[in-house]
């Protein structure tokens, strides 16, 4: 599961990327590698890892990561090829979900001035700009599959009738300008559902939008950031306030003068934290933990899997020969303060085939394979 990162040109975007993707937010013992050019690994901040080994003592941590990609900037008339848009739309169609810098600074620290390629800062219009372009694009792809479609479900098809049902309720939304979100979140039959993860719909993919603000701004609670919000609020998406400049400068210090900053700014902590949690929560992931003297370690997998499919994510062993998890929660670790105590409580479950796993558990999986 990957990101994508995307914007218009100078908004921040790369910028927003190199700090995410720096030593700065990775976590202790963390084995960082960016896997090719313009894409990254990206570690999931979680005090929990931090709880957990506070009771059993390791040798190394190790959070669960997320796979970012920055999309070069997408400029007006992409759909249609400019700035080589098709290039970079289809990189955007190859993510699970899109990250949405929008600018909402009008000029750099220190006055200098940072050139919109629309000639004024206004974020509610480059929203739309991206948005705009990738409905163009999907457009095209429903117009060029449909007379196909239409040959190939006059032969009965049972997919074929399906893959064209699909099609005409796409058509007219995105004709109308709107996103086929909408449409996908309404089809309720599995089969449809398939079919519109085949087309590839880049304006079906969730969003988070993340404001890149102004050093004075750093809550999102002025003017620019605030129109962000309410778009947001209409469309049922979050929004992350990040100031790029002061990530990017925070990345690079040392833990005492990263303190000093986030104190000095009125931050809790680095807003790339906030931004690399709501970005796992959009696509849909939780994280569940194995826990022992050689690593205390953070696994991801998808809301609603089952326990053998999250040991599938340890060893594919795992899940084949899966025969049952013995399971407790961080917090009743928190509670009894070791597994021996949990045991002795009664609160060690043990958990078969059918369990649906839930955020922070800390697991055994017992396999024969």
């Amino acid at each position: 599961m990957e990101a994508g990162i995307v914007g218009l040109p100078n908004v921040g975007k790369s910028t927003l990327f190199n700090a995410l993707t720096n030593a700065g937010v990775l976590a202790a013992n963390y084995p960082f590698a960016t896997i090719e050019p313009n894409v990254g690994i990206v570690p999931i901040p979680d005090d929990r890892l931090q709880v957990i080994q506070k009771y059993i003592k390791t040798q190394k941590v190790i959070p669960a990561a997320l796979r970012l990609v920055d999309i070069a900037g997408i400029v007006k008339g992409a759909s249609e090829g400019e700035g080589l848009g098709n290039k970079f739309l289809s990189h955007i169609r190859e993510v699970d979900a899109i990250l949405h810098v929008v600018r909402c600074f009008q000029n750099a620290p220190g006055g200098e001035e940072i050139t919109h390629v629309d000639g004024k800062v206004d974020p509610i219009r480059d929203i739309e700009t991206i948005e705009t372009e990738l409905i163009l694009a999907d457009l095209q792809t429903i117009e060029g599959s449909m007379s196909k479609a239409e040959r190939a479900a006059k032969s009965g098809d049972k997919e074929a009738i399906a893959r064209l049902s699909v099609l005409k309720k796409l058509a007219p939304v995105l004709d109308d300008g709107k996103p086929a979100r909408g449409v996908v979140s309404s089809l309720t039959d599995p089969e449809e559902v398939k079919i519109v993860k085949s087309l590839g719909m880049l304006s079906a993919k969730r969003v988070l939008y993340v404001a890149n603000v102004d050093e004075s701004d750093v809550h999102g609670t002025g003017e620019l950031a605030s129109k962000v919000r309410a778009r947001a609020k209409e469309e049922g998406m979050e929004v992350v306030p990040v100031c790029a400049k002061i990530e990017s400068e925070l990345s690079g210090l040392t833990p005492e003068e990263k303190k000093e900053m986030l104190v000095a700014y009125g931050m809790d902590e680095p807003a790339l934290s906030a931004l690399a949690r709501a970005a796992y929560k959009l696509l849909g992931l939780q994280s569940y933990y194995t826990a022992g003297e050689k690593e205390v370690r953070a696994w991801t997998v998808h809301v609603g899997s089952t326990a053998p499919q999250a040991a599938g994510v340890i060893h594919t062993d795992f899940e084949r020969g899966f025969i049952r998890a013995e399971i407790y929660g961080v917090d009743d670790l928190v509670k009894y303060t070791s597994e021996k105590a949990i045991k002795e409580a009664g609160k060690m479950r043990v958990e078969g085939k059918a369990y649906v796993m839930q955020d922070a558990d800390v697991c055994h999986f017992l396999f024969n394979v």
